[in-house]
């Protein structure tokens, strides 16, 4: 099967490639995203295969289904980027990687709280510099503490139970509880759950219903000086909003592997430019803003899995099966 492989970097050629050849199929790399503009790139392949930032909308999959592609393959989990209930009419099958590895994603969440915490990445550069003094480095002891899980699937739960163990108090919430988390900690209301958290971890799917779920009101739910961590999807935060509680030191620390306007700048290398956002450029001016580059899932474990479920998916989609990994619109 003949596929062009969006928003590819050295990396997804690197671990896709050989395996794919292997399989019989031919990937052909673009660097670009696919959007209305770049989807002409699309003719006389059979499939498309996207991350996280691409432009799946309804007008890109009319231009797909006219190349001919019949098959959208997602290297991610998520999938709030793709027009589901156009790609069914269009007949685009739709398959994502539901599990790469949520072992990378929570281990990144928790680096992500270590750091906020005790500072480290602000010593190292200190240390470099032959500052060796502790003013402005105080944490504070995570044992005792109360960390909230907003969402307590797979990645959520991993999270959560180091934490646990560290001696803290842990609450979830989330609307489809799972049986692991109650092992953890305890289920409460969202309210409650910002309004008694030292830490909030956000682990949920980005929905119309979850879209700024983080905003003006749910940030004064929070206790004075709260961490907020998002390895999740940036929609889940209302940055504006955000930027006011930090200015108001409402907002104690925040670590964030995603943003909501990450689509032009994550994943590039914008050293030499002026950033243009204005937002992305006031958050990373605070001390207490841990940001990385959407990096969380980055392990080599999981480009392998990912690779794994792709390939798994273009089989399935050819011997005509139907598998967890197929999307499809909700009805009514």
């Amino acid at each position: 099967m003949k596929i062009a492989v969006f928003s590819a970097k050295p990396y997804d050629e690197r671990f896709l490639k050989a395996p794919a050849e292997e399989s019989g199929h031919e990937l052909v790399f673009f660097e670009e995203r696919l959007t209305a503009t770049t989807a002409i790139l699309t003719a006389g392949f059979a499939g498309v295969c996207v991350f996280v930032n691409d432009h799946v909308d309804a007008v890109v999959l009319g231009t797909l289904a006219k190349n001919g592609v019949r098959l959208l393959l997602l290297r991610c989990a998520g999938f709030n980027n793709v027009d589901l209930a156009a790609a069914e009419s269009f007949n685009i099958s739709v398959r994502r990687v539901p599990a790469y590895s949520p072992y990378a994603v929570a281990e990144h969440a928790l680096a992500l709280i270590f750091t906020l915490n005790r500072k480290t990445h602000r010593a190292f550069n200190r240390v470099r510099e032959g500052n060796f003094s502790l003013d402005g480095l105080l944490g504070f002891d995570i044992h005792g503490s109360t960390a909230g899980f907003i969402g307590t699937g797979k990645i959520g739960c991993l999270t959560a139970q180091p934490l646990a163990a560290m001696g803290c108090r842990v609450l979830g919430y989330d609307p489809y509880p799972a049986d692991g988390f109650s092992k953890i900690g305890e289920y409460t209301k969202l309210e409650t759950l910002l309004a008694e958290s030292d830490i909030i971890s956000l682990h949920c799917p980005l929905t119309p219903a979850t879209r700024h779920l983080i905003n003006r009101d749910t940030l004064k739910l929070m206790k004075t000086g709260v961490m907020l961590i998002n390895t999740s999807r940036g929609g889940l935060i209302d940055s504006e909003d955000l930027i006011e509680a930090l200015k108001t030191g409402k907002i104690g620390y925040v670590g964030l592997d995603v943003y909501e306007q990450e689509a032009e700048v994550f994943f590039e290398d914008l050293s030499g430019e002026i950033i243009q956002d204005d937002v992305l450029q006031r958050l990373v001016t605070f001390p207490n803003v841990l940001i990385t580059s959407h990096q969380a899932f980055f392990t080599d474990t999981a480009m392998r899995n990912i690779t794994a479920t792709t390939l798994a998916n273009i089989e399935d989609f050819l011997a005509g099966r139907s598998t967890a990994a197929e999307v499809k619109a909700k009805k009514g």
